[in-house]
């Protein structure tokens, strides 16, 4: 088992291209070809984690966050992500981080703490743009189911919960082999026609790769016809945020009650409370004041996030209610998230979930 290993099972999680462009995810540092001899799954990268992946003879840290955010022009050790880094290295450990690749997942960071607070009926808040390409393509009609089953295995043709998904027509196309060609079908110099199949599929911009691989391979002419399209259409799977409903409503006292048993919150800050029943409930792990508009958009009672600035609480304008438990405890169960994923895909592993409380935020 490799890291690069490791990391592609991750990717199937959570692939980098969902990432934000800010962010700073994938494998950051340490060697892709190293045999791993366990994995420690942590919430952030710290000296202290690092020291605890030692103690558990781990030389892969899977993080959530990423100890290197902005670029390092020197590594010295005069701040404790240089000190982290070097630590790292020097006892050749690997880390890899997560972060956005995982908020942007419909099975992420959000859908855990909708699950924490017994949310039903989730959908994603924020629908992630640019994520969905549409192929289409020419080919021989004898040959075109089989490059659509191709076509399908690589990843193309999802669309929610549907798979196998394409259109085609019928009809007739043209070319003429040039001197220096070598044409499947028909004769240099010479016009030929040919019964065609025009194909349309999407997928989603993770798989583009794979796609067009697949296209390449089984595609029997010499020069393949294809144009590739990047579509508007929201995807409603990837993206960042939830909302969710409770099984009933309740008071906002009950629920500002749940929240913070079930998160673990030492205090809620809110905005005003409006006297009105809880039924429907947005979150957003981690920074996402950014998403207020979103949640109100939506209709929720209630917006669970963190980071909330003074003025930002204004914007709750008595049509719902911001509720923000705290950075680290939005996103807490991430590691569990993780461990419990990596667990079923590497079996009989050893994997292990970080005991450090890296919160940097204390309470008096």
């Amino acid at each position: 088992m490799t890291v690069k290993s490791v990391a592609q099972i991750l990717e199937e999680l959570a692939p980098l291209e969902h990432a934000e462009d800010f962010d700073n995810v994938g494998l950051l540092v340490g060697d892709s070809a190293m045999e791993i001899s366990g994995i420690l799954v942590t919430l952030d990268t710290l000296e202290s984690v690092v020291d605890e992946a030692i103690a558990n003879h781990c030389n892969l840290i899977v993080s959530f966050h990423p100890i290197i955010f902005s670029g390092l022009k020197k590594i010295t050790g005069k701040n404790y992500v240089e000190r982290t880094v070097i630590k790292a290295i020097q006892n050749n450990i690997a880390i890899y981080a997560i972060h956005t690749a995982l908020d942007n997942t419909f099975n992420g960071v959000n859908a855990k703490i909708c699950e924490v607070l017994g949310l039903g009926s989730t959908k994603i808040l924020i629908p992630k743009k640019d994520t969905i390409r549409k192929l289409t393509t020419y080919i021989p009609s004898a040959e075109a189911d089989n490059l659509k089953e191709k076509l399908f295995k690589a990843g193309a043709g999802n669309i929610g919960n549907y798979s196998n998904c394409s259109f085609a027509l019928e009809g007739t196309g043209s070319y003429k082999a040039g001197e220096h060609s070598n044409p499947t079908i028909g004769e240099i110099g010479k016009t030929h026609f040919e019964k065609e199949t025009m194909i349309n599929v999407t997928y989603l911009k993770s798989s583009e790769n794979n796609v067009l691989n697949a296209l390449m391979k089984h595609h029997p002419y010499e020069e393949i016809a294809y144009e590739v399209y990047s579509l508007e259409n929201q995807n409603q799977n990837i993206g960042m945020g939830m909302i969710g409903e409770l099984n009933e409503a309740i008071p906002e006292l009950s629920f500002l009650r749940h929240l913070k048993k079930t998160m673990g919150a030492q205090v809620v800050r809110h905005s005003v409370l409006r006297n009105k029943p809880v039924k429907k409930v947005a979150v957003l792990g981690g920074s996402g004041a950014f998403a207020i508009g979103a949640a109100k958009a939506a209709g929720a009672d209630v917006f669970v996030t963190a980071d909330v600035k003074y003025h930002q609480f204004y914007e709750a304008e008595n049509e719902m209610v911001i509720a923000d438990i705290g950075h680290f405890e939005t996103e807490q169960f991430t590691k569990n998230l993780l461990v419990d994923y990596l667990t079923k895909k590497i079996p009989n592993f050893a994997i292990h979930l970080s005991e450090s409380i890296t919160n940097p935020i204390k309470y008096f």
